[in-house]
């Protein structure tokens, strides 16, 4: 059993739980995902079963979508709505920003920008995870990492760029793509920032991990049943599918013979970069290891293998 599953998180969950669950439904042991999801947001989870665990450093840099509602009219502690608000509800009206207001501060946070990791997050400094530190109180310094986002814009679900929440507060909902790495919770307090008015994030939902779309995403209830029903394959995603993106090689029986016990494959056509990764299949398209190109040599050395 190796592959990938696309599942939808529901709310109050940790990844780490969905991670717990998959296990026990699978009766697997080798279950891991891709990218963390906080307990309050829902969406994909792309989570690896088998030997295909091996394969998430070809996945991990994959861009993400998401859509958020930010809560404009105070910040928290937190970034988002779990957080102690960090100050009084800001005094704001309908109508205290135009269209045109609201565009440039989404303009400006598109692109290449730089993002200080906020203190609740499982980043690591010095082998202690932030939000373990925060939680005591303790912040410490993070640098800045540079982040891409590739599309900031607003939704609007019935026709209105601000939804009135009749508190002091209004929300804004908009869809963000990204590259790996980013944090819509500090994207959302930016936003705000550039309104001169506190906000955190209210809801995220993450619709798109790299080829992998919520459309095609089940329920942890969903997969229990296919396992129970012996549905599984259609479910789970061959690794060699989910690797697509990376060029695909095919071997003969005596290529998977040598591959399997690491030795490098002679390519006759390859016109790949070098050092790009490969995808090494056999004649069934099954994937038998991920490899390195060597442009000189014209062979692909493998890299991460795929043992049965």
């Amino acid at each position: 059993m190796e592959g990938f599953l696309v599942i939808d998180k529901p709310v109050g969950l940790t990844s780490h739980d969905v991670v717990y669950r998959v296990r026990h439904i699978l009766h697997e042991h080798r279950i891991g995902h891709t990218g963390t999801l906080d307990p309050f947001a829902t969406g994909v989870l792309l989570i690896m079963v088998g030997r295909a665990t091996r394969l998430a450093q070809f996945l991990k840099m994959d861009d993400k979508e998401y859509e958020a509602i930010i809560r404009i009219g105070y910040s928290t502690d937190t970034g988002d709505k779990t957080g102690k608000p960090t100050e009084e509800t800001s005094s704001v009206k309908q109508g205290s920003w135009t269209e045109e207001e609201i565009e440039i501060a989404l303009a400006s946070l598109r692109g290449h920008i730089d993002q200080t990791p906020p203190m609740f997050s499982a980043k690591k400094i010095g082998g202690k995870k932030l939000y373990e530190l925060a939680r005591k109180g303790e912040e410490v310094k993070r640098e800045p990492a540079r982040v891409c986002i590739h599309e900031f814009e607003a939704i609007r679900p019935d026709g209105h760029l601000m939804k009135d929440n009749a508190d002091g507060t209004f929300d804004f909902q908009a869809r963000v793509a990204c590259s790996s790495g980013t944090y819509v919770r500090t994207l959302a307090e930016d936003f705000g920032k550039r309104l001169h008015v506190g906000a955190h994030l209210a809801e995220l939902r993450r619709t798109r991990v790299g080829k992998f779309t919520v459309d095609q995403a089940i329920t942890l209830e969903e997969l229990k049943t296919s396992f129970a029903e012996e549905g599984l394959g259609k479910v789970l995603v061959p690794p060699s599918s989910a690797l697509s993106h990376l060029p695909l090689m095919h071997l003969t029986a005596d290529d998977v013979r040598k591959t399997r016990h690491g030795m490098e494959v002679s390519v006759a056509q390859g016109d790949w970069a070098d050092g790009v990764n490969v995808r090494m299949c056999d004649e069934d398209d099954t994937l038998i290891a991920v490899g390195d190109y060597d442009a000189t040599k014209k062979e692909v050395h493998p890299r991460v293998v795929l043992l049965s």
